[in-house]
């Protein structure tokens, strides 16, 4: 799949948010790369083999406080890994389009202040 193809997923993925939840996200840009840089990898805590397929960096929604945003403040982001969502995808563009979707959905989450715990088991509720 190139590039565009997979970029206009992850648009697709990304208005499958909730409105309402949509709504409220502020300041986090959404970044694909094909694969997470071995820097990343070592700081995730990530053993040989292993690899990820989104990553969120910043300050949760949840954790800013009244001071947030004044000044320069970066965005957070959201980076999806193309090379491996397409791998655990096989390929197949459908499953790219739900493994897209479903990496969105569980980075939010992130930003929405849910720590990974939390995140794995309201995926569980979902059926992801």
């Amino acid at each position: 799949m190139n590039q565009e193809e997979f970029e206009k997923l992850v648009q697709e993925g990304f208005l499958l948010i909730p409105e309402k939840f949509r709504a409220k996200i502020r300041n986090v840009a959404l970044l694909v790369e094909d694969e997470p840089s071995p820097e990343v990898c070592r700081r995730e805590g990530l053993e040989a083999g292993e690899t990820l397929l989104g990553l969120y960096q910043g300050i949760p929604n949840t954790a800013r406080g009244n001071s947030y945003g004044v000044g320069p403040t970066l965005p957070d982001t959201i980076t999806l890994f193309k090379l491996p969502i397409e791998e655990e995808a096989n390929g197949i563009p459908e499953e790219v389009r739900r493994v897209i979707a479903e990496t969105i959905w569980h980075e939010y989450a992130h930003y929405f202040g849910m720590d990974e715990d939390e995140v794995r088991f309201r995926e569980g509720m979902r059926g992801l």
